[in-house]
C-alpha cells in the first residue's frame, strides 16, 4: 500500500510537518501557537470564549513569535463569533478552524478572504455536510481527544470519514508519537492534529500544576463530563471532575442549562486549571493519551521526534 504525504493544503501554508496544533481554549495561547508554526508545524489559537480583543491580542503575540501563517480556532456556541471573525479578517488569518457548530454562514465571507476553514468533525454525516457547504478540509476527531468529543474512536472515525469525502481528511484523537502520526496516515488521513502533546511542550503557557498532571497521567486517568447533560467533554481525574460527574445523575433532572450558566461554567473551570493550576475547581482537558507523554520537550524537538519516527515507520510505502 502506497501512503502520499504530499498534501497541496499544508504546502500553500509552507508546512514542514502536516501536523496541526489544535485549537485548546486557553492553551491554545498565540505564543504557542506561534512557536508551532515557526517550528513547522501549524499553530492554532484556541479562542474558546474569547471575546474579538483578546483573540486580536493572541494574534499579535503570535506575530512576535513568527512571520509563518497559524490558524485561529473558532467555537461556534460562542456569543462573541461576528466579532472575533471580523478581527480574524482584519489581520489576514489564513486558517480557520472551527468547533461546537456549523461554520457555512460564515463560509462564503471566510473564502472571499482567501481563509482556509477546517472543521472538526465527529461522524461521517458531519463530514460529508461539510465537504457540500465547501470547507476546505476536516478535521476527524475521535473520542479519545481531550475536550469537548463526540461518540466514536479515531480508529473507526477516520477511515470512514476518509472514504465518504474527497476533501483533506486530518485525523485527531489519541497520537503523541511517530506511531500514531503513521497509523493515522495508514487509515488514510492527510494529516495530524494534536493537543495533548503540545501542553507539555516548554512553549505551553498552561500552569506547571496542569503540565505536571498530564507528564504524571496514566492511560486510565481521564474520564467524560456530559455524558448524561450533554456537551461531552474529556478531561482528567481530579477531585473537581470525579465529582462533577457523581452529580450528573441529580442535574439530568433539573431544566437544561441556559447558554449564559454553560459559558460561566465551562469558561471559568477551565481558565481555573490552565491559568490558576488549581486541582479543586479546574478542568484540566487533556486526552487518553496522556498517558504516552513523559516529558517536556521544546515544540521544535517534539515535531521533529514525531515526523522523524512517523517517516521511517513508513519508508518502504511512501510515494514522494
Amino acid at each position: 500500500m502506497a501512503v502520499n504525504i504530499s498534501n497541496p493544503l499544508f504546502e500553500k501554508l509552507g508546512m514542514k510537518y502536516p501536523i496541526i496544533q489544535g485549537g485548546m481554549a486557553w492553551a491554545g495561547t498565540g505564543h504557542l501557537a506561534g512557536s508551532v508554526s515557526e517550528a513547522g508545524g501549524l499553530g492554532i489559537i484556541g479562542t474558546g470564549y474569547w471575546h474579538a480583543e483578546q483573540v486580536r491580542a493572541e494574534i499579535h503575540r503570535a506575530r512576535e513569535v513568527t512571520d509563518k501563517p497559524f490558524g485561529v480556532n473558532v467555537m461556534l456556541m460562542s456569543r462573541h463569533i461576528r466579532e472575533v471573525f471580523d478581527v480574524i479578517i482584519e489581520e489576514g488569518i489564513k486558517v480557520v478552524a472551527t468547533g461546537a457548530g456549523d461554520p457555512s454562514p460564515f463560509l462564503e465571507e471566510l473564502h472571499q478572504h482567501d481563509i482556509i476553514v477546517i472543521p472538526v468533525v465527529p461522524s461521517v454525516a458531519m463530514a460529508r455536510m461539510m465537504e457540500k457547504k465547501g470547507v476546505d478540509a476536516v478535521v476527524a476527531e475521535g473520542m479519545e481527544s481531550g475536550g469537548h468529543i463526540g461518540m466514536l474512536t479515531t480508529m473507526t472515525l477516520v477511515p470512514q470519514v476518509v472514504d465518504a469525502v474527497s476533501i483533506p481528511v486530518i485525523a485527531a484523537g489519541g497520537m503523541a508519537d511517530g506511531r500514531g502520526v503513521a497509523a493515522a496516515y495508514m487509515l488514510g488521513a492527510s494529516g495530524v492534529q494534536m493537543g495533548t502533546r503540545f501542553l507539555a511542550s516548554e512553549e505551553s503557557e498552561i500552569h506547571q500544576n496542569f503540565k505536571d498532571a498530564v507528564i504524571k497521567a496514566k492511560d486510565v486517568d481521564t474520564l467524560v463530563t456530559g455524558e448524561l447533560i450533554g456537551n461531552r467533554a474529556r478531561v482528567l481525574k481530579t477531585k473537581m471532575s470525579k465529582a462533577f460527574v457523581k452529580q450528573e445523575r441529580e442535574l439530568v433532572m433539573q431544566p437544561v442549562m441556559d447558554a449564559d450558566a454553560r459559558e460561566k461554567l465551562e469558561n471559568g473551570s477551565l481558565r481555573n486549571a490552565v491559568i490558576d493550576g488549581d486541582k479543586e475547581n479546574g478542568a484540566f482537558m487533556a486526552g487518553q493519551i496522556s498517558g504516552l507523554v513523559h516529558e517536556i520537550k521544546p515544540v521544535a524537538q517534539i515535531l521533529d521526534d514525531i515526523w522523524t519516527e512517523a517517516y521511517e515507520l513508513l519508508d518502504n510505502g511512501i510515494q514522494k
